[in-house]
């Protein structure tokens, strides 16, 4: 199958092949002729697979018809990077079609926003707190919505939208064609789905388990030389682009600083900055100014950056489905990629559920000359610090260096990027 089975518009067709789309993939095979016929829709699918384009362009190809300058497609969003993300997306397969498409979301002023909404647009692209201060502002309507889309929608719940998605609800026609899409499926959102979708169809695409094409690699480490393998990682291995998981913004900011200083080309993307440096920081990233991008799992939706090579959980993620996210920036677009996880001695039930998931074991590698035993510490350095019994006798130094010795070789955490299978 090819974009051309679908008889798109010629507008819409000629779009697709300046974008370089040829062959659709799962998510679009089997979304679009729904989403073409009029139905409602669940689509269950991974980060990366093509999701923002099976909702797109059914909606560009309805919108084809109709009245112009009125708001007849929403699509909500969890992040500003995701809906500026997805109005880049619309804008490059709308070209010359006429329709035009806006981005709303905090952290930039209103009126900008107002602005572009009066001249005319046919979509918005909104986040769910700025889309409501416009509603109680009077200054949007969408009373003529016709598609409703909702977008990463268990990214919504985390961030806790949900009641301000109800809200949004009341304000839109009852009579409209409602789409969800969602990486995972947890009991709320299901619950979601039943209230705003009617009779939909639903599109499931391996969406609880990573994608095929990335391969996965586990590190153990203790939590205060993880900076020192990742540096010696980035060092020693082709990491062309690489973005880095932290879980917190104070972490994800300070590692980049440390990154930089070691003079890597690393910046990061979290809660604290503002909508000018992050846009900053995505664009150098994408750009290639900078080939390492450290975030947040909040801050790191939206992130669409095509040939992200690796990526790094430096903290592991606390539960299945964001490691799915995670990893999901890389192996996009049927291309393949790397995700390496730095696991200390908390993380082992976390990785066995993330192994099931898989289906396999996650490969593991050491590197030479490195310790990766509980803190970082030494035997002898704590021995040291908590002193010895008074009285007790040291044994010979011959005994200390066999037992030494013996010690280092058990020790599986070695530098030297030495494959374990």
């Amino acid at each position: 199958m090819n974009f051309s089975d679908f008889e798109f518009h010629p507008t819409i067709a000629a779009a697709i092949n300046k974008c370089g789309y040829t062959t659709p993939t799962a998510i679009q095979q089997q979304a679009m002729p729904h989403l073409l016929g009029g139905h409602d829709l669940l689509g269950l699918a991974q980060t990366g697979t093509g999701k923002t384009a099976a909702f797109v362009l059914p909606a560009l190809q309805k919108l084809q018809q109709g009245p112009r300058k009125k708001v007849r497609a929403m699509i909500l969003t969890p992040t500003r990077e995701l809906a500026e993300q997805v109005h880049e997306n619309i804008q490059q397969m709308a070209a010359g079609t006429g329709l035009r498409s806006c981005s709303i979301y905090g952290g930039v002023s209103k009126y900008g926003q107002i602005k572009k909404m009066q001249s005319g647009v046919e979509i918005i692209v909104a986040c769910p707190g700025r889309l409501l201060d416009h509603l109680n502002g009077r200054s949007i309507d969408l009373s003529n919505v016709e598609m409703l889309i909702l977008d990463e929608a268990d990214q919504m719940f985390d961030k806790g939208f949900l009641p301000d998605i109800r809200r949004i609800l009341k304000h839109v026609p009852q009579k409209r064609q409602s789409m969800v899409f969602s990486a995972t499926m947890p009991v709320e959102i299901r619950h979601l789905a039943e209230e705003v979708l009617s009779e939909p169809v639903t599109v499931q695409v391996d969406h609880e388990k990573p994608a095929a094409t990335i391969s996965h690699v586990l590190y153990k480490v203790s939590q205060g030389r993880k900076t020192a393998l990742l540096k010696n990682i980035l060092q020693q291995k082709h990491m062309p682009t690489t973005l880095v998981f932290t879980r917190t913004k104070h972490k994800a900011k300070n590692l980049a600083k440390q990154l930089e200083k070691f003079g890597f080309r690393a910046t990061s993307l979290q809660g604290n900055l503002s909508q000018n440096q992050r846009k900053l920081a995505m664009e150098g990233f994408k750009s290639g100014k900078f080939n390492i991008l450290v975030a947040t799992d909040i801050a790191a939706r939206g992130i669409d950056v095509s040939g992200i090579s690796h990526v790094v959980n430096y903290d592991v993620p606390d539960t299945v489905e964001a490691y799915t996210h995670r990893t999901g920036r890389t192996g996009r677009a049927e291309k393949t990629g790397e995700a390496f996880t730095f696991m200390t001695s908390d993380d082992g039930k976390i990785i066995q559920v993330v192994e099931r998931t898989l289906g396999k074991k996650i490969r593991r590698e050491t590197v030479a000359d490195f310790d990766c035993g509980n803190d970082g510490s030494s035997s002898h350095r704590r021995s040291k610090a908590a002193g010895s019994p008074k009285g007790a006798r040291r044994k010979p130094a011959s005994a200390r260096n066999k037992k030494n010795a013996t010690r280092q070789r058990a020790s599986s955490c070695d530098f030297g990027l030495k494959r374990v299978a």
